[in-house]
């Protein structure tokens, strides 16, 4: 880590930072803030930029919303405290069309999705930060928690946060090799009670703020109100049906399930039961014993590649890696592969549960702190351990 807060040690000296602008997307919230705080004290030419990304009527007072209009005014008055220009720009069409109506489809054909993801991967990553390029910012700044550095051999790399608890990285597998030479991250080898403190040197009003919450356009938290108003097919009722073919029960719409679901099934048996898979075209939530959700082998599509080599040479070396199938689960270890029909998958060492169709597949070159993200692809099929019990075909 270098004295410098966006340039390597290499450019740091000879960089012009009064003439270097600086876009911080300024979501209201402490971490951003802060970002935008200490560009300026370094003295980059720092404008900030906060998206309106939904109609926030609803969620305009409702703590832990993102980009509402409470985070709105805060991020303004923020901006004021520092002197900083700052615009408010409408996305609300774009996000409407490439996360929320993303996130109802995804619901209805009875995946799990990750809309933080979707939102990085279009709307901040390819959209605002285009919109930065048409203001002459030389580079995009977040208060994300995850690491960019520059490799040895040309390029910049993202790796996990230093605390571990606060990594990202997860949400930003999708991020191009072209993106991250004008993405920084300036918080990345902080910790969070440090940007606390430092929001609290710089006098800022939202010192004292709560964390935002990942899906930022739910009000209440009900996502299922918000599926059910876009595709109403997802709350169609359906049966419950057992691994080995029994009807146990209807259930009230897929949307309301997702893969390792125990409770809320609605149905009574003498040994617990998880959801196992869902089969929106019929309308079935399948549901199974504890051992039926181990899985070892995954195939992913969408796959975006940041490692040193080629994907495909690491897909025919079958390169050890490990993997998060989860946002809160630890790297495990896994190798890259090929199902069958050529389709991208990783094999793990170990079984892992609860593996979801719509979530995703995050590859790193090693499990702890400052692991190197190698790229991720959204999870398509997991092919499951055991075979103890028939699936209905």
């Amino acid at each position: 880590m270098t004295d410098d807060l966006l340039l390597d040690a290499s450019d740091a000296a000879r960089a012009d930072r009064a003439a270097t602008r600086v876009v911080v997307a300024m979501s209201g919230g402490v971490d951003s803030s802060v970002v935008a705080a200490l560009l300026a004290r370094a003295g980059y030419d720092v404008v900030g930029v906060t998206l309106q990304l939904y109609d926030h009527g609803e969620a305009a007072h409702r703590p832990g919303s993102c980009c509402a209009g409470q985070d709105i005014y805060d991020a303004s008055e923020v901006a004021r405290t520092l002197g900083i220009p700052h615009y408010v720009l409408d996305y609300e069409s774009r996000f409407r069309e490439e996360v929320i109506d993303r996130f109802a489809a995804s619901y209805a054909a009875g995946v799990t999705p990750i809309p933080c993801v979707d939102c990085n991967r279009t709307v901040k990553f390819r959209d605002l930060l285009a919109t930065a390029e048409e203001l002459g910012a030389r580079y995009l700044a977040t208060g994300h928690y995850v690491a960019s550095r520059a490799l040895p051999g040309g390029g910049r790399g993202l790796f996990r946060a230093a605390e571990e608890a606060r990594d990202q990285s997860y949400f930003l597998y999708a991020t191009t090799a072209a993106q991250l030479d004008k993405l920084r991250f300036p918080l990345g080898e902080m910790q969070k009670a440090d940007v606390r403190a430092l929001a609290a040197e710089f006098g800022l009003p939202v010192a004292e703020k709560p964390d935002s919450q990942d899906i930022c356009f739910v009000p209440g938290g009900d996502y299922a109100e918000v599926v059910q108003r876009l595709r109403p097919e997802a709350g169609e009722a359906g049966d419950i049906v057992h691994l080995d073919g029994r009807v146990l029960g209807r259930h009230k719409g897929v949307l309301h399930y997702t893969i390792g679901q125990r409770k809320g099934l609605g149905i009574a048996t003498p040994e617990p039961l998880y959801v196992i898979s869902i089969d929106a075209s019929r309308r079935e939530v399948r549901v199974g014993p504890r051992e039926a959700l181990a899985v070892r082998a995954i195939s992913m599509a969408d796959v975006n590649w940041l490692g040193d080599i080629p994907f495909a040479a690491a897909l025919d070396a079958e390169a050890e890696v490990h993997v998060k199938v989860r946002s809160t689960r630890p790297p495990v270890p896994a190798r890259l592969g090929r199902t069958a029909d050529g389709t991208p998958a990783v094999h793990l060492a170990l079984g892992e549960e609860g593996v979801a169709p719509g979530q995703a597949c995050v590859l790193y070159d090693a499990p702890g702190a400052g692991a190197r993200l190698l790229g991720g692809g959204t999870i398509v099929k997991a092919e499951r351990v055991a075979k103890a019990v028939a699936e209905v075909a």
